[in-house]
This record gives structure tokens, C-alpha cells and sequence, in this order.
């Protein structure tokens, strides 16, 4: 429709936009022939840097089709079924006579394989922008690259390049989500460097049952104090703590499994203690309850919160000093060379000694005593491992001056973070959600490191404790041994008393 009087035409209703060519097309056609050879060189090597991409990822599928192929080609459909059957028989033998080798190569390739293209790699465009996830600018869609992906049977391991912009806070914020959207337990974010992170998906619990004592070790030059045992972590390897130069928090509730920690610990200490080289110092405000099960193994302990737990942890402290004045000038830190034993305390229900004693008097030594020791006590040879309910800075107001902290079984999640640190509960350490039928399950975590671990202390049995009395003592020790009382006759009374 023209306006009267006007040159000026309204386009018709249903005009588009001009499509507008590539770049490339407008350049002179010599130019275009000239970059033809580049460009083919260029396409030649993306399309080999896919195939040994395909070929990294899927090994043991692209042999096997190649297997096949060439098999079928060359020697036709007999051969081949006989091949295949021929196959099968092998790998049925070796799974027989061999299954830890077989699930740790065979099984495992097949499994990852099948979980990277058939879990993850399938969806894992949907999943990315139903998590908002993926990033938009300018009509263009960029999305987080799924890297190499390795399966554990209890969990996968996938890389993750992320989008550039993200941080792993956000993948952290979505990790309930993704790990729903892929069935799994749980999800764990880890950095492994700038700009790539590495996703742990849980299918299940490698930790759900016991782990026995291991048999005590007989040489103590077999014990290294850096690298003392107490268990072990989810993915197979041994927990190892460190007490040379270091104090050790367990927090748990009631029934955690901090006397599995604590055992395990002497447990493995047992051949320096009967040589004389580590003395323990025990204080156990039950009245005995936890340290009593074995009081050979210490060199002094008491069963209260009283004047003799004070005085005990005082003289603890002097002799932090005394050795500190005798190290000056000589050395920065206890050796087995000094000749002064390891001294390690143990505090059962330390919260008994530093907040709930009544007389204020002997609180305030208490915790002076305490914190000498912590503060000064890693250096000339002297460590603390405290066991205690509650984290709260009320009740151990010095958290900070224990470089190892474990956290058990706790009651409520913001429990987490006083206990290993701000951002852990982000990262997976779900200290708040461990099973009450799995007591020694903890996450624990380590000054220095930045990321928390797994792990599961070992399991010492009544009689367990008896064997360690004996090795420690050098006598044979057993406990009292109640008899049940025998079944009742009404017509004529009891028919006999009880047994001890």
C-alpha cells in the first residue's frame, strides 16, 4: 500500500530477512583455491583426533568390531561363531580361576564403557540444561564437555570440562540433582585443576561392613608414627593418621564408633608400647567404661574428670616444657633419637574434662593444661587425641589446634562444617547422614590438604583387647566371663545360682 503523494512502499506482510552467506563464500575464488589444501589438512587431522578420541574412550568395543569385521571378511560366518564361542570359553576360565583379575580388567572396561555411552554420554545434553548448567550468549549454546569416565563398580569417576565463567560452587549447588538424573546415591564434586572438575557418583557403600583387626605387629621398627594405620578408606586403600607432629578430634555421637578410632589406634601402636618407645596417657571421666576394656596398654590412667585427670594433664604439660627447653638449639622437632618415649594422651568424652566439670577452679586448669599441650606439646613429642560428642566452640574452644579431625556419625549437618571445616558438607562429606549400623564410618580431614576423605576404622573385638592386654603386658589377660543364669524350674525354685 503506497501513501498518496509519497514514493514510499510498505514491504509485503510476509518478507524475511535476507540469509546471509558464510564469510568465506564472498572471498575471490583464487583465494578460495589456495586455503582448499589447509583446510583439507585441517578436516584430515579433526577427524584423527576424533577416531583417538573414540579409540581412548571405547577400546574394547572398537576391537572388538574391528575383530569381528576382519574375522567375517576373511574367513566367513563359521569362523567367526566358532571365534566367538572360543572367546567366550576363555574369559569363562578366567573369571573361574581368577575373579579378582578378571573384575579388575576385563569387567571393569566392559562397565565403564557401557555406563559412559549408555548413562552419561546419552543424556548428558539433557541433563546439563535441565540443571541450568549450560550457558547462552549471543544465540549460542555453550554446554560443559563430558571427559574420560571411569567405573568402580561402587562409583563412577566423571571428568567434567567446565563452561568458561563457572566455578565448582555451582556444580556443588546442583549435586543432589545430578545425581538423581544419572541413578546414583550421591554426588561428589572434586577439583582435579583449573577449569576441570572430576564428578564422583556413588552407587554404593564399599564401607557397609566390619573391617576386621589386622594380626598385631610384632617388630616395632615395623610402625612408623607418620603413618600409624587405623583402618580403611572407601577406595580400598589403607587410613593412615599421622600423630608425630600432630593431634587428632574425633567427634561422633553416641554409638559412632570413636572407641573403634581409639582402639585402633593403640592397636596398631602396640609394639612401641611394649618396647617402651610410645608411653599412653589415658583420662576417661565414665568411670572407666572405654579405657577400662584394656588398662594395661597405659602407662597412667584415670577414670574421672577430677583432681588426679587435672593434675595428670598438668604434668603432661610440664614435661611439654621441660622437653622443649632441653630440644633448644638442638632440635626443631622429637625423633626416637632423643630417647624420650612418644608421649600420646588420650581423652575419652574430652567435653567431660573442659565444660562439664562443676568446680570452676579445676575447669580453668584443666583447659589451660590442654591447651598448653595442644599448642606446644606436636614439636617435643607429645600428642592429644580427644574423642567428644559435641563440636561446639562452647565446649572445645581451641578446635583450630588439631591438625587431624574426624567426624563420625553427627546429629545434625551444620555439625559438619564446625567439626572439618567451612565448605566440606559441599564438597560430599555427609558426616550428618552416616548409617547407625555402620559405627566407625567417618569423613576425616587433614591441614593441608583441601579436599575431605572417606574412611572406616577397623573393628577390635572383647577379644581383640584381650590379645593386645596380653601382647602389651607380656602376661596372659582375660576378662571377668558372666555366665547366663540357668533356666528357672517353678515347681521347685531356682535350680542354681549364677556363675562368674
Amino acid at each position: 500500500m503506497s501513501v498518496r503523494g509519497s514514493r514510499w512502499v510498505d514491504p509485503a506482510p510476509l518478507e524475511v530477512v535476507r540469509p546471509r552467506l558464510p564469510w568465506w563464500t564472498l572471498l575471490p575464488r583464487w583465494v578460495q583455491l589456495a586455503a582448499l589444501p589447509v583446510v583439507l589438512v585441517g578436516l584430515a587431522c579433526w577427524l584423527l583426533v576424533q577416531a583417538g578420541r573414540l579409540l581412548w574412550r571405547y577400546p574394547l568395543t572398537l576391537a572388538v568390531a574391528v575383530l569381528v569385521g576382519w574375522v567375517q571378511a576373511a574367513f566367513g560366518g563359521p569362523v567367526l561363531a566358532f571365534t566367538l564361542l572360543a572367546v567366550v570359553v576363555v574369559l569363562g576360565l578366567w573369571w573361574r580361576l581368577h575373579r579378582d583379575s578378571f573384575a579388575r580388567v576385563a569387567l571393569a572396561q566392559v562397565r565403564t564403557e557401557y555406563r559412559r555411552f549408555g548413562v552419561y554420554a546419552c543424556q548428558w545434553r539433557t541433563v546439563m540444561r535441565l540443571s541450568d548448567l549450560v550457558k547462552r550468549d549471543r544465540g549460542k549454546e555453550y554446554r560443559p564437555r563430558l571427559g574420560l569416565v571411569r567405573s568402580e563398580g561402587w562409583r563412577d569417576r566423571v571428568r567434567v570440562r567446565m563452561v568458561t565463567g563457572q566455578a565448582p560452587e555451582q556444580w556443588e549447588a546442583h549435586a543432589s540433582g545430578l545425581a538423581h538424573a544419572f541413578r546414583a546415591q550421591s554426588c561428589r564434586v572434586r577439583v582435579r585443576k583449573p577449569g576441570r572438575l572430576e564428578l564422583d557418583l556413588i552407587h554404593r557403600d564399599p564401607l557397609a561392613r566390619p573391617i576386621p583387626a589386622p594380626a598385631l605387629v610384632e617388630k616395632p621398627e615395623a610402625v612408623d608414627l607418620k603413618r600409624v594405620t587405623v583402618g580403611r578408606t572407601e577406595t580400598g586403600r589403607p587410613w593412615r593418621v599421622r600423630l608425630v607432629g600432630r593431634h587428632l578430634l574425633a567427634v561422633g555421637a553416641t554409638g559412632a564408633g570413636k572407641g573403634s578410632l581409639l582402639w585402633s589406634i593403640v592397636w596398631a601402636l602396640a609394639p612401641l608400647i611394649r618396647a617402651g618407645r610410645v608411653q599412653l596417657m589415658g583420662i576417661d571421666p565414665k568411670g572407666g567404661m572405654e579405657l577400662g576394656q584394656a588398662p594395661e596398654v597405659f602407662q597412667r590412667v584415670v577414670f574421672d574428670n577430677g583432681p588426679d585427670a587435672v593434675a595428670l594433664l598438668e604434668e603432661i604439660a610440664a614435661t611439654v616444657k621441660e622437653r622443649a627447653a632441653r630440644y633448644r638449639g638442638m632440635l626443631r622437632t622429637w625423633t626416637p633419637a632423643t630417647g624420650d618415649p612418644f608421649l600420646l594422651l588420650v581423652i575419652d568424652e574430652l567435653a567431660d574434662v573442659l565444660a562439664y566439670q562443676p568446680d570452676k577452679q579445676l575447669r580453668e586448669r584443666a583447659n589451660r593444661a590442654v591447651q598448653t599441650i595442644t599448642s606446644q606439646g606436636r614439636a617435643p613429642g607429645v600428642a592429644v587425641v580427644g574423642l567428644v560428642q559435641d563440636p561446639r566452640k562452647e565446649i572445645v574452644s581451641f578446635r583450630h589446634l588439631f591438625p587431624t579431625r574426624v567426624a563420625l556419625r553427627l546429629d545434625e549437618k551444620t555439625q559438619v562444617d564446625m567439626v572439618l571445616g567451612d565448605g566440606v558438607r559441599e564438597q560430599g562429606a555427609a558426616a550428618h547422614e552416616i548409617s547407625e549400623h555402620t559405627p566407625g564410618v567417618a569423613w576425616a580431614k587433614e591441614d593441608g590438604k583441601r579436599e575431605p576423605f572417606r574412611a572406616r576404622a577397623f573393628h577390635v573385638t572383647d577379644t581383640d583387647l584381650d590379645a593386645l592386654a596380653t601382647s602389651v603386658a607380656g602376661r596372659l589377660v582375660r576378662r571377668a566371663q558372666v555366665l547366663p543364669f540357668p533356666d528357672r524350674d517353678d515347681s521347685t525354685g531356682w535350680s542354681g545360682g549364677a556363675a562368674a
